[in-house]
């Protein structure tokens, strides 16, 4: 009886063996844009400085491998230059989490065709047990050590393919990016200006600047408010710690999304004085912009928020009350960019149409269901 429950066990480990490396190698696929709409703000072309904003509409397939991911994005570059839109100075700003998502590249074809999240981070663990079973041992005491472990043991791959597709994209473009943010454990930029990462620190969720020439900027945005579902799994970072960048656009602060809605934030902006304030976000869920608005997510309501304004406004308003749209005129800064991320990603949903201020007054702006090019110049 010993001999044959060994048998099987034998037999069911060779075909787990198997079925770790079958069905990793998936044909290239012909990028989606989705692309819906195209627009300059305030129908105003005549500058030689501006602010692209992308809203790029990604499905879990555009995160394949490295080149897949890069002709998606490349796809709304060369449809921008088209239009006119990238200038002597421009900065491109690009959505939350856009790199997030790299953690599914080269992994099996199961997990991008998994319905729910779970199940595809489920798969993930079972086809890398000992890639996993390493990354559980560089653990930071997060609450949530599977997730944690998940992005450790992807975290140099995610590392080179996002600043590979960066690097490539501002040199041929000749533009700036912001590319949108990406969770890594300790990030840094290392020797030849590389992006690196140190599997033994935190994870944060991060962003970048990308220069025209290719180099990454040694500063690092990290968000310093996650929101709930981040929590089990990213670290906070001190406000008071912002970087503020001297960039083609002028003198330009950027926040990862939930910081914008903090008034800590903006008096941290303040000691600053930027000319512009981007933002990259990300807000799930499927018309989660016209619910009611449930409060601040992951944090303190500020003294400053009105109570009776929770489940009153609906999400859109309360963005623009709260964040990026009615703070900006606390500081004050006479530019403000914030872009999100539309996609069909397993079961997350996305929502959210960009916010575009000039000379502190948020415009009227096209809308896009899926993707969207918006430019606003800055002069």
């Amino acid at each position: 009886m010993i001999r044959k429950i060994s048998l099987v066990i034998v037999i069911l480990l060779v075909l787990w063996s198997v079925w770790i490396y079958t069905g990793r190698s998936m044909d290239f696929q012909d990028p989606q844009l989705n692309l819906m709409h195209q627009e300059w703000v305030m129908n105003d072309s005549l500058c030689n400085k501006n602010v692209v904003g992308i809203q790029p509409f990604m499905i879990t397939t555009d995160y394949l491998n490295e080149k897949q991911f890069y002709e998606k994005l490349k796809g709304y570059f060369d449809q921008a230059k088209r239009e006119g839109y990238f200038k002597q100075h421009t900065v491109v700003l690009l959505p939350e989490y856009l790199g997030t998502w790299l953690v599914v590249s080269n992994e099996k074809k199961s997990v991008l065709e998994a319905k729910h999240i779970n199940s595809a981070m489920t798969l993930m663990i079972l086809s890398n047990p000992v890639r996993f079973i390493r990354a559980l041992f560089h653990h930071q005491n997060e609450p949530d050590p599977f997730a944690s472990a998940i992005f450790r043991m992807k975290a140099k791959e995610m590392a080179r393919h996002y600043s590979r597709v960066f690097k490539s994209l501002a040199q041929t473009f000749n533009v700036t990016i912001n590319p949108g943010s990406i969770i890594l454990p300790g990030p840094f930029i290392g020797e030849s200006n590389q992006l690196e990462v140190n599997l033994d620190e935190p994870l944060y969720n991060v962003s970048f600047i990308f220069n025209p020439d290719g180099t990454i900027d040694n500063q690092i945005i990290r968000k310093s408010y996650p929101i709930e579902s981040e929590k089990p799994f990213v670290t906070a970072y001190p406000i008071n710690k912002l970087p503020v960048f001297d960039l083609p656009i002028g003198k330009t602060s950027i926040v990862v999304c939930a910081d914008s809605w903090y008034p800590e934030s903006y008096e941290q902006i303040q000691k600053q004085l930027p000319d512009v304030i981007l933002v990259n976000s990300y807000c799930a869920g499927e018309e989660t912009m016209q619910n009611p608005w449930k409060g601040y997510d992951g944090g303190e309501l500020p003294v400053d928020v009105d109570e009776e304004d929770i489940g009153n406004l609906t999400e859109r308003e309360a963005w623009i009350k709260y964040a990026l749209p009615g703070r900006i005129k606390s500081v004050p800064v006479p530019y403000g960019v914030n872009v999100f991320l539309r996609g069909e990603l397993w079961d997350l949903g996305t929502d959210g149409d960009p916010f575009f201020i000039h000379l502190g007054e948020l415009q009227k702006t096209g809308v896009s269901e899926r993707a969207g090019i918006w430019s606003m110049c800055l002069n």
